[in-house]
């Protein structure tokens, strides 16, 4: 834990952890509201006893013991993608070390980015057994992005019916949503507090709650705004001082009531709980598992602060602090039997939390064999030990599918078929674009004026492709009398980095020769890269341009270098080819549908190039083009 100490100052390393108390834990810290709660629901509740109180305490410490601190603080943190973490930040890992490319676009000059580096020990035989596994059979790599894929639709889909968890779920999958679901994850522990004063006031109605609620929520949304910086200084010190007096209200109550209960941190009470309660008290593991409600957020969060700081905070202050909490609860329950319902209202377990942590472990698995180089005793230790774990409380969880649990699943499948139909008419497009980009060759064949009027100007084409002329361009050449002096072909693509450094993000190249006054320029973005709203794309494109021509062999010719010059005085085009797929006519009716409707839906509403880019309206051409696919 403290191997980065030499380089990282301690005060910076605890104004990080401190940060983070406001950020990351809210969810782990209001679950002792509510896990007592929802485990003696149901049948269970007929078994309020000493012996179960203390199994289910027993469970709660292991759990959190083993998956919170064992695995995610010990073990998951140190898989972060240059500083970035979540399930798709060990995607990316696994696609850049095992050659997993699912990129249609991939270059090896993408390879060498800073942030792509992939230095590692040499392959071990596991490590190369499991590439050439993958490269012999492709549709493994499909496979496994389908599993990611789930992975995240089971948390999207448990979030459209639970939002008072939501947050913590799209945090899991996407941290560039913090600001917004840091607040939103608030929600339940708002709800709850106001809650508690009908205990206090009987007469206050329900509805009041709800109104109270909302007003207190708009005034938390009000300073959203500020971001996650400001944010995590501002709820920092009220998640301290929550978890400080929970702690020793858990002090206070386990002297007080039951010091006893000490002696259910042995793993045998979680034995003698299953054996007195069979299936009813592995049904209600279902809600164990709400004590571990966030800890993925640890991980999704890894890019706002950094590792150390995250795991100083959590082993040092939340831990200790919320297992006594957890233990002052028991001890108390375990004299007031009659008090558990009454501790807070029914949560329902969704399956979200163990889907996310089973998908997390077998990327983990992956990833210790491919980029770690484990040993395989090392890796099935641990997916046997944390596996099993988080198998058992999924196990728990499904249990619930019929009593309404199949509504998210429902929507996770079509979340899932959505982003699959996204995926493979994206594939595709790019295929046809392949199978029909025109010949440099052809291109070079008509002359330096390419059979048009050469105007001044700098024509920017935009393609998906990174090599080739895109068919776009043939229709530019066969039906217009004119075209501009500089020529560029513009592709944007991403990257299999989280980042990608701006003086990496150009790349440069010549199409034809000299005279032609033709380049491609390949634009490259990491998938955490976020498009800035004032980029001045021109000024930026054109100054990599003179920079590729003042450095080719040779030296730049100081004629060509002030003909790109004239060209961006003169004005910029930009040419967008607006692509429609379409089905083959002997395609099935299922294809049709998926292509014609819903991937042609969802095409029209995606923010296209010229957003990205921040290309201005006046200058922007469109042309419309059919892809049969």
């Amino acid at each position: 834990m403290f191997q980065h100490l030499k380089t990282v100052s301690c005060a910076n390393v605890l104004t990080l952890a401190y940060q983070s108390l406001g950020v990351i834990y809210g969810d782990l810290s209001i679950s002792p509201l509510y896990v007592y709660k929802t485990t003696f629901s149901g049948k269970l509740s007929l078994h309020e006893d000493d012996e179960e109180i203390f199994g289910v305490f027993s469970f709660i410490f292991w759990t959190f013991t083993l998956i919170a601190l064992f695995k995610y603080v010990f073990i998951v943190l140190s898989a972060d993608d240059n500083g970035e973490g979540g399930t798709f930040a060990l995607y990316s890992l696994l696609c850049r070390y095992a050659k997993l490319s699912v990129l249609p676009n991939h270059q090896e000059m993408d390879e060498k980015l800073s942030t792509y580096a992939t230095g590692s020990p040499g392959e071990t035989r596991q490590s190369t057994a499991v590439k050439s596994f993958f490269e012999k059979h492709p549709k493994s790599q499909k496979c496994l992005l389908i599993f990611v894929l789930l992975g995240t639709c089971m948390a999207i889909g448990d979030s459209v019916l639970t939002p008072t968890i939501s947050g913590r779920n799209l945090k899991a999958e996407s941290s560039s949503l913090d600001s917004i679901s840091i607040l939103i994850t608030l929600f339940l522990a708002v709800l709850s507090a106001v809650s508690g004063v009908k205990l206090k006031i009987p007469e206050l109605h329900e509805n009041y709650v709800v109104i109270i609620s909302c007003i207190i929520l708009v005034a938390i949304f009000s300073v959203q705004r500020y971001g996650t910086h400001r944010v995590a200084f501002i709820f920092a010190p009220i998640s301290t001082a929550w978890l400080l007096s929970i702690s020793s209200i858990g002090v206070y109550n386990t002297i007080k009531w039951n010091p006893r209960i000490v002696s259910a941190l042995s793993p045998v009470y979680m034995y003698k709980f299953l054996r007195s309660t069979g299936i009813e008290g592995w049904v209600s593991l279902g809600g164990v598992v709400l004590s571990i409600t966030g800890v993925e957020t640890m991980f999704a969060d890894l890019g706002h602060f950094s590792s150390l700081s995250i795991k100083v905070a959590f082993s040092f202050f939340v831990y200790p602090c919320l297992i006594l909490a957890y233990m002052g609860e028991a001890a108390f329950l375990s004299k007031h039997h009659e008090d558990i319902q009454r501790s807070f209202y029914k949560a329902i377990p969704g399956l979200a939390v163990t889907s996310v942590m089973l998908v997390t472990t077998c990327l983990m698995t992956l990833v210790m064999t491919i980029v770690w180089k484990q040993r395989t005793i090392t890796v099935l230790a641990f997916l046997l030990c944390f596996g099993s774990i988080e198998l058992l409380y999924f196990t728990s969880c499904v249990y619930k599918i019929p009593e309404g649990g199949w509504i998210p699943i429902l929507l996770s499948l079509t979340f899932l078929v959505l982003m699959y139909i996204w995926n493979y008419g994206t594939t595709k497009k790019h295929e046809f674009d392949v199978e029909n980009k025109v010949s440099i060759d052809r291109i070079i064949a008509l002359g330096p004026s390419i059979g048009m009027v050469r105007v001044p100007g700098i024509g920017l084409v935009y393609t998906n492709l990174v090599t080739g002329v895109p068919a776009v361009f043939g229709h530019f050449v066969t039906n217009l009398p004119a075209f501009h002096r500089i020529l560029v072909f513009v592709c944007v693509k991403s990257v299999q980095v989280p980042y990608v450094g701006e003086e990496e993000r150009f790349v440069i190249s010549r199409v034809g020769p000299k005279e032609y006054g033709m380049f491609r320029s390949v634009v490259r973005y990491g998938y955490r890269d976020v498009p800035r709203e004032i980029y001045d794309f021109e000024s930026r494109l054109v100054s990599a341009i003179v920079e590729f021509v003042e450095t080719e062999p040779g030296g730049g010719e100081g004629s060509e270098l002030r003909r790109i010059m004239e060209a961006k005085e003169a004005g910029v085009a930009y040419i967008l080819g607006q692509s429609y797929a379409k089905a083959k006519q002997s395609s099935s009716v299922l294809k049709k549908l998926a292509v014609n409707v819903v991937f042609a839906f969802m095409s029209t509403n995606c923010r296209g190039t010229d957003v990205v880019l921040n290309v201005p309206h006046t200058p922007l051409l469109e042309v419309g083009m059919v892809y049969y696919v």
